[in-house]
């Protein structure tokens, strides 16, 4: 419930009715969270996406398969989502990391939800 203040009227007993500031400063909002999305490429091997869903992001075969054909057929692909920034920024930058000392282009990035 919020406090009400009446700021006094002039002669006429009536206020107007006004929230109380400082609680509505002190309210803390959630951190925002943030997803991983994988984008196609024609050059990444199938299998190495695989082998970096179940590496990195520790889903199983099927669902590493089923993630990996989704970024083939569509374009991109959501492959965690609920994260803080800093970790969805640390295991991009892996991601990127593990497919370039690979030779292979394929993109990860980070947005908010």
């Amino acid at each position: 419930m919020s406090k009400k203040k009446k700021s006094p009227g002039k002669g006429t007993g009536s206020g107007v009715d006004v929230l109380d500031k400082d609680e509505t400063k002190n309210k803390i909002k959630p951190p925002s969270k943030f997803k991983i999305v994988y984008h196609n490429d024609d050059y990444t091997p199938m299998d190495l996406v695989i082998i970096s869903l179940i590496a990195i992001y520790r889903l199983d075969g099927n669902t590493a398969a089923r993630k990996m054909l989704e970024v083939h057929e569509k374009g991109r692909a959501i492959i965690q989502s609920g994260l803080s920034r800093e970790i969805a920024e640390t295991k991009v930058n892996k991601t990127i990391q593990f497919f370039r000392s690979q030779g292979y282009p394929l993109l990860a990035t980070y947005e908010k939800e």
